[in-house]
């Protein structure tokens, strides 16, 4: 059994969504926001992780079968690997169907990353 702490990413907010943190550029994150933030970013810091996450969250239906996603230039073994980080860090989620499982980024993980490097607008 994996003691792996599963991070929350967002809380509702009356819009839907808001991100881990503030847009970097509001104000100075705090070290829990900092330590929240960097987990997300380490996990999706290796090349793989990277191009498994883009696969799964630009596939049809907004799922991918990890049949359809295997083929980024390693093994089998470590594209499971790297799958089980992406859900450590709470970027993707998963659900066994028979033999294969499907991955999916929810919505709000990615609006909640989009948030988190926009700038705020600035008073004129």
């Amino acid at each position: 059994m994996s003691n792996a702490k599963v991070l929350p990413l967002l809380e509702p907010d009356v819009q839907g969504v808001v991100p881990c943190c503030p847009p970097l550029t509001e104000r100075p994150m705090t070290a829990e926001e900092a330590e929240r933030a960097a987990r997300m970013f380490k996990a999706l810091g290796d090349p793989v992780r990277l191009r498994l996450f883009s696969a799964v969250a630009s596939h049809e239906g907004g799922e991918a079968c990890v049949c359809d996603i295997s083929d980024v230039g390693v093994s089998q073994p470590t594209v499971s690997h790297h799958l089980k980080k992406l859900k450590e860090a709470g970027l993707l989620t998963s659900e066994r169907r028979g033999t294969w499982v499907y991955y999916r980024v929810e919505p709000s993980v990615l609006a909640a990353m989009g948030k988190l490097l926009t700038t705020t607008p600035t008073a004129a």
